[in-house]
């Protein structure tokens, strides 16, 4: 077989074909990479949660930075794959090349901004969290420095993994991410326990397996780049002119999704304060807890992408029919991944939480919350994957005005529910009570967004 064919079967024509088969090409090594991405995490708990409870706290407190930084990645990431598909469907390649351009630019910005401020205020950063342990909060320290000076690697294979689904090509990102697994499990036991040569190293062990692992993806990913098949990908030139208007239009699409992102994250660590009144092994449970609950959302995250990429490139080349018939089928099969996912999480709460977390006394709080959370799976991921759509739409501050609000809830509701009989389990009831409000709320919103962007186009 010839390279030129080889380089046509890594991207997925969404403008021409059967529907589902074609979204599922796209859809399916996303969904992969997101496996790969929630084993990446799991393996890191797993080896985290021999050292005990509170590592594990540790970890989760700084891990919530590494989730703020992936909102502002999102500035880039989400406005440069909006734009390079919309560019790719409407046929103007030398468009997608400079939004390319641009969005890799303000990705390494961003890195070094972010970096240089974490490593500047970590120990106040940290103390927000208010742990009881001194222990805890060094080691938090620690792990903090390392994952979070060194961002840049997460932050590239964000862009780089968002630009690779925008042209069709969802295969290469996850054998980058199968490599970065296979590196990390390597790494984790290694850096962690000491072997051989290597000294044993702790936490500070586990922040430096990520990153290891994370450079070794964003290695992967460029050097594959000329495999990709697309002009758009093959030629990327981050020194290539980007003029206002495009780096303009990529913040502008991209801004709502990242305010939308690090207002969700900073909710999320309002309310692990407020968990933290239970003592740091509360923290321990929701660290634990929302990596194993990253079956269901990074599933559906992950899909969303590919459904990004479908109605972007669809828009671009006004297929409004695709795209409703896009959307229906996505429908369908995320009702029936967050039915199994509320099965899996609620029936096999105690075996799953028991691999990573081993003292008994913290077991059935554990136990809690994956059968608490479990009942809005469903919900969440029809909210992640109608997302995606609403993004590719190029409407971005809508999900973020939804998220944000009905997000925000979170906060009042937790303190009230936490304030009754239900103790640290209504905090984790506020969770399920929002996602459900969120994925009714975002469906109906897409509907009648979708309405109305057909009409506006018909009489352009």
């Amino acid at each position: 077989m010839s390279d030129a064919v080889k380089k046509k079967k890594r991207t997925v024509d969404l403008l021409e074909g059967a529907i589902l088969p074609s979204l599922s090409k796209l859809a399916l090594p996303i969904m992969a990479t997101a496996f790969v991405q929630m084993a990446y995490n799991l393996t890191d708990m797993a080896w985290i949660g021999l050292l005990g409870s509170g590592p594990v706290a540790a970890v989760g407190a700084a891990g919530m930075f590494t989730w703020f930084s992936q909102g502002l990645v999102n500035i880039a990431k989400m406005g440069g794959q909006v734009t390079v598909a919309q560019s790719v469907g409407a046929g103007r390649e030398e468009d997608a090349k400079t939004y390319l351009s641009g969005c890799l630019r303000l990705t390494l910005f961003l890195a070094v901004a972010f970096a240089a401020v974490c490593l500047v205020f970590t120990e106040a950063m940290i103390g927000f969290f208010n742990l009881s342990s001194p222990e805890t909060f060094r080691e938090a320290v620690v792990y903090m420095r390392i994952t979070c000076g060194l961002i840049i690697f997460a932050f590239l294979n964000q862009t780089l993994t968002g630009i690779y689904t925008s042209v069709g090509d969802s295969k290469t990102p996850f054998f980058a991410n199968c490599i970065g697994l296979v590196g990390n499990m390597i790494f984790d036991p290694v850096l962690i326990f000491g072997v051989g040569p290597f000294p044993e190293m702790g936490v500070a062990g586990a922040a430096t397996a990520t990153v290891g692992a994370q450079a070794v993806v964003t290695a992967v990913l460029l050097s594959m780049r000329k495999r990709s098949g697309s002009s758009v990908v093959e030629e990327m030139d981050i020194l290539r002119p980007v003029p206002g208007e495009h780096m303009g239009r990529i913040v502008r699409i991209g801004f709502p999704s990242s305010v939308q992102t690090m207002v969700y994250s900073s909710i999320s660590m309002v309310l692990t304060r407020m968990a933290a009144a239970w003592g740091d092994t509360a923290i321990a449970v929701q660290r634990v807890g929302s990596q194993i609950e990253s079956l269901a959302w990074m599933t559906g995250e992950g899909f969303g992408s590919a459904v990004n990429a479908f109605v972007a490139q669809n828009l671009g080349a006004r297929n409004f029919d695709r795209i409703k018939n896009c959307y229906k089928s996505s429908l369908f099969i995320m009702f029936i991944w967050g039915s199994l996912s509320t099965a899996i999480l609620y029936f096999g709460a105690e075996p799953l939480f028991t691999l990573f977390i081993h003292e008994e006394e913290i077991v059935p709080e554990g136990v809690n919350y994956l059968r608490i959370i479990s009942y809005g799976e469903m919900f969440m991921c029809l909210e992640l994957m109608t997302v995606g759509a609403l993004s590719g739409l190029g409407r971005t501050g809508v999900c973020s005005v939804i998220s944000m609000t009905l997000t925000g809830a979170r906060i009042p509701i937790a303190a009230f529910l936490s304030s009754t009989a239900l103790g640290l389990n209504g905090i984790w009831w506020a969770f399920t009570v929002s996602s459900i409000i969120k994925g009714i709320a975002f469906t109906l919103a897409f509907l009648e967004i979708f309405r109305n962007t057909k009409k506006r186009y018909a009489l352009s």
